[in-house]
């Protein structure tokens, strides 16, 4: 992109960017976001971060909407809960069912966070892997962006490139509602100059 219009970038100016300005674009785009369905599918995949695994949640609804997505340096209940905290801060409400692979630290998080927090009382728990086929085929546009990069050198660098890869597929995915600002049919640049000007 950056040789069609003959510039000549180090990838790491480019690196700096992402770091810099994705917090911005996900508080601009967020003011935009459609809440997911209420059946979610959970599943962790793994990346490297100085040479050592971790661990990034992520959970899609059954249409396979984006619901959210938490980097973690271990895969344990608390980085579960953690999770789940999150992701009802960002959709506002608890789910109806979450679908969970077989991962028993995962099942006890949702067994216990209701204690926690009465907007779990009502969710119900199920394991399939069969219905989580839906969130094992999501990782792949992750893995597709992020498998390239070989190695991330800092977490929180990690985590921020991460946001603006998801980011980047819930827009075509129609996860935002823009038709308040009139952009039906228009093309991805006039869309992104309206929304960060808004």
């Amino acid at each position: 992109m950056m040789a069609e219009r003959r510039l000549d970038i180090a990838h790491t100016t480019i690196m700096r960017w992402v770091q810099r300005y994705v917090p911005e674009f996900e508080k601009r785009w967020n003011g935009y976001a459609r809440k997911s369905g209420r059946s979610w599918r959970i599943d962790e995949t793994y990346l490297k971060v100085r040479g050592r695994w971790v661990y990034l949640y992520r959970a899609v609804d059954r249409d396979g909407n984006t619901v959210d997505f938490r980097l973690s340096p271990n895969r344990d209940v608390a980085a579960a809960k953690a999770f789940f905290r999150k992701a009802l801060r960002t959709q506002l409400r608890a789910p109806v069912s979450i679908t969970l692979d077989g991962y028993a630290a995962s099942h006890r998080a949702v067994r216990e966070i209701p204690n926690e927090d009465e907007a779990w009382k009502r969710t119900k728990l199920r394991s399939s892997k069969y219905l989580n086929n839906l969130i094992e085929q999501d990782h792949r546009g992750i893995k597709s962006r992020t498998r390239p990069l070989l190695d991330f050198k800092n977490f929180d660098y990690a985590a921020i490139t991460i946001a603006g890869v998801e980011l980047l597929h819930r827009i075509p995915k129609g996860q935002f509602a823009l038709h308040r600002r009139r952009l039906k049919d228009q093309a991805a640049p006039a869309i992104w100059n309206a929304v960060l000007a808004a």
